[in-house]
């Protein structure tokens, strides 16, 4: 059975964070959010350790999970590496991988999941070529061997639900809580959009 991210996953980046790290990462949690990948990977990993120690415990309390981008799971079981590698992945609790294109989840050997990107336009993500749009989103989900995550400009309720129709498991965030006013608010409301759309997809499939 997966037992991966799902819902809405907060990927962190501190330089467009209105607030602290931990602030933002405690207000998601405080509207929902149960997965976190630290991505942060040009700090030095003294302090990316004590960084992922904060966010844990921030996790803990709600019982979600933290995942570190890059080989390195800083002390925890969990790990979400790029398209480039490591090949094959390091043998710990649980592996995601970056993936852009069906080539690259081809790819995928004893990953648990995959994000794809991006779906929508990115402004903190540019350099991947053109947004792959809900469709093709969708062809890939099928054509994947793993669960996947939809990843890149998602901001809205209707992006949201888009994503899922398509067949993602879950839904990864970056800008839309890292740079909102409210971090609760926008991941309250993301994450009904998300409920409602899961809710609603497995009533039409039964």
């Amino acid at each position: 059975m997966y037992a991966g991210p799902t819902g809405i996953v907060l990927l962190t980046d501190r330089r467009v964070a209105r607030r602290t790290l931990v602030d933002v990462v405690a207000g998601a949690v405080g509207g929902g959010v149960r997965w976190v990948v630290l991505r942060e990977k040009d700090l030095p990993r003294a302090e990316r350790l004590a960084l992922a120690a904060d966010l844990r415990a921030i996790l803990a309390e709600a019982c979600g999970t933290l995942v570190v981008a890059g080989p390195d799971p800083l002390d925890g079981d969990a790990v979400h590496l790029p398209a480039a590698g490591p090949y094959p992945p390091p043998a710990v609790g649980l592996v995601g991988r970056s993936c852009h294109d069906a080539a690259e989840l081809a790819r995928l050997t004893t990953e648990h999941y995959a994000t794809l990107s991006p779906v929508y336009e990115t402004r903190t993500k540019p350099g991947y070529g053109p947004p792959l749009g809900p469709d093709v989103l969708a062809a890939l989900v099928k054509a994947s061997p793993v669960p996947v995550l939809a990843l890149g400009g998602i901001e809205t309720p209707a992006q949201v639900h888009a994503c899922v129709a398509a067949g993602a498991t879950g839904v990864a965030v970056l800008g839309a809580i890292m740079r909102a006013q409210n971090p609760t608010e926008t991941a309250t409301t993301l994450g009904r959009a998300f409920q409602e759309s899961a809710t609603a997809t497995t009533g039409e499939a039964q």
